[in-house]
């Protein structure tokens, strides 16, 4: 089953030296799992000011400058794993770097016949 393992912190809580550490750290972390046949893609997100949320009300789109939701803690990035099930997926999350200092949510995807790559 595949899992969406989000990644959220504060957005500026590390300086520039932990974020490349933490870059490092994710990128081995990916190998890993690639060996293991668990990758699917994985990334960090540009800061929420490169953020732009989009919105259809009554057939009118609304476009506005940053991301949706106003919270202290951001999605910053993410996995993407394949996991034979939850436990499986909280065994990876547990291994993210930013797991130390925010929070990962994993969520199963939903599996739909018939989009691209199936």
């Amino acid at each position: 089953m595949k899992y969406m393992l989000m990644i959220y912190l504060e957005e500026h809580s590390l300086d520039e030296a932990e974020r490349q550490a933490c870059y490092v750290e994710s990128t081995q972390l990916a190998h890993k799992l690639k060996a293991d046949g668990q990758y699917l893609a994985a990334s960090p997100l540009q800061p929420t000011a490169m953020a732009t949320s989009v919105r259809v009300r009554d057939g009118k789109r609304f476009v506005t400058d940053g991301p949706f939701a106003e919270t202290r803690e951001q999605l910053g990035g993410y996995y993407l794993v394949d996991a034979q099930d939850l436990d499986a997926a909280i065994a990876i999350a547990e291994q993210i770097p930013m797991a130390r200092k925010g929070t990962v949510e994993v969520r199963p995807l939903i599996e739909i016949p018939g989009l691209p790559g199936d």
